[in-house]
């Protein structure tokens, strides 16, 4: 064999290799596992929290109506129960946060109009009240936290993108103005919490994928940047962080360690990724295994993480979702659970 053909045959075996090694998920850690179905109809652009123990997801779009109906689920027995609807306006992209005992809702869009009303759900009586309005432009795609007695909210989309954030204090029905997240303007982003510091990720701004990620410490109530989630350095450990930023993604917390899975980035983005605050750098892990789709909800309890609901295009059609995946992220992978 003359040196052409040789290195020819060396190309093609090192090309064929690393093309197999980056999009094999065998190679990966982290298994998805489906669960029973949710509990309603099929939605995507829901909003979802945890009060104790239970998880709500409320409200969403399924591709003819918004809708107004609120479910909880119970993780010791697995079974949802529908509980009051929302009364105010049905709707979709709402924000949305939980103190310890309380559930709170607001803004949203109803496919026509922009709102800023903002709600209280008490799991224990089953009613809702209406609040303070929220303070800032009417919107959707805003992103929310709870951290020491306070709720905050901000960023978004009307009629144009946004950037500023808000601050609620539940035992007065006062809001007030907070520290605007730095950076980049966004909607459509998502926010996890580890050691009581807040997480805001990924979005949409004027059609690019926001790559700088922001820390919120409600001590100081300031932003600290983190590690880019893009191939932004000479070194290797973020050549591959360029399937991380995308819009609509799902976020929740196992073991002190965030994780990302769902969402759009031109197209539907399975990727999944680990987030550990420590190191500040992400891993990935298995991608989710179910139909690929956007506009999901997650959610975490006693360290569990689950992704379900969504819708299946880029743009609103008739394909949603109902189903619900739990992830383990140290399991191996095993495409037959």
């Amino acid at each position: 064999m003359n040196n052409r053909v040789k290195l020819l045959a060396l190309s093609f075996f090192l090309l064929s290799f690393f093309s197999c090694s980056d999009d094999d998920d065998s190679d990966l850690v982290g298994n998805w596992i489906r669960r029973s179905d949710f509990g309603g109809p099929v939605r995507g652009d829901a909003s979802c929290i945890v009060v104790g123990r239970k998880a709500y997801v409320i409200g969403g779009y399924n591709g003819r109506q918004r809708l107004n109906d609120i479910w909880e689920y119970n993780i010791d027995q697995g079974y949802w129960t529908q509980k009051a609807n929302f009364p105010g306006t049905a709707r979709n992209s709402a924000f949305a946060f939980a103190s310890e005992d309380k559930g709170y809702f607001g803004t949203g869009y109803d496919g026509v109009n922009y709102y800023n009303d903002f709600w209280e759900f008490d799991p224990n009586s089953n009613q809702w009240t209406q609040k303070a309005d929220f303070p800032g432009v009417a919107r959707n795609g805003a992103v929310a936290f709870y951290l020491n007695g306070i709720g905050y909210a901000g960023t978004g989309y009307s009629a144009n993108y946004y950037m500023d954030f808000y601050k609620y204090d539940p035992e007065r029905d006062v809001w007030e103005t907070g520290v605007s997240i730095q950076g980049t303007k966004r909607a459509f982003a998502t926010c996890f919490i580890i050691n009581n510091k807040a997480y805001v990720v990924g979005g949409l701004n004027n059609a690019a994928y926001p790559t700088d990620f922001w820390m919120f410490d409600p001590e100081t109530e300031t932003w600290e940047q983190k590690a880019q989630i893009g191939d932004k350095t000479d070194n290797d450990f973020d050549d591959d962080y360029t399937t991380i930023a995308r819009l609509n993604t799902v976020s929740f917390v196992i073991n002190g360690l965030g994780y990302l899975a769902t969402g759009e980035s031109g197209g539907l983005n399975s990727y999944t990724w680990e987030y550990n605050p420590v190191s500040d750098r992400w891993t990935e892990r298995t991608s989710f295994e179910g139909s690929a789709r956007t506009a999901a909800v997650g959610f975490s309890i006693d360290n569990r993480g689950f992704v379900l609901t969504g819708r299946g295009s880029t743009t609103n059609t008739s394909l949603y979702f109902d189903d619900m995946w739990e992830f383990k992220p140290r399991d191996e992978y095993n495409e037959y659970d």
